[in-house]
């Protein structure tokens, strides 16, 4: 059984940092999957970063060069995943979910890629 549970959001002011983390409880995988996506009101949810098992990457545009994904699995229970983001912006604003075990590390533009998922945390930058 495979839960994720995310904690960091909060309220910022443009210009300011936010650390997000999730904990993947139960996966383990080696060459594990995950990635942060974002949904605002009225907008759908989109990917922001992905990260894979063997040090694979990915991020938006949007958020190049201000946000960094990382990951950690040496823990045999559980991966830990975190969005350092910093230079926030309003247009972050959003609430933020973590999710895991997409097939295949690239695999991971669509939230339907993604069989598991945590509850949000929200990011309110003013």
């Amino acid at each position: 059984h495979v839960q994720l549970v995310e904690s960091g959001g909060g309220s910022v002011q443009a210009g300011g940092s936010l650390r997000l983390s999730c904990v993947a409880y139960g996966y383990t995988a080696r060459n594990f999957c995950m990635a942060w996506f974002r949904q605002a009101p009225r907008k759908e949810r989109e990917v922001v970063a992905a990260i894979g098992g063997l040090g694979q990457k990915m991020y938006v545009d949007s958020i190049k060069g201000r946000f960094t994904i990382s990951a950690d699995n040496a823990d045999n229970a559980e991966t830990t995943m975190y969005l350092q983001m910093n230079s926030l912006k309003p247009e972050d604003s959003a609430m933020y979910y973590c999710a895991a075990g997409c097939p295949v590390p690239g695999t991971w533009t669509f939230a339907s890629d993604f069989p598991y998922w945590g509850q949000g945390t929200q990011v309110t930058v003013s």
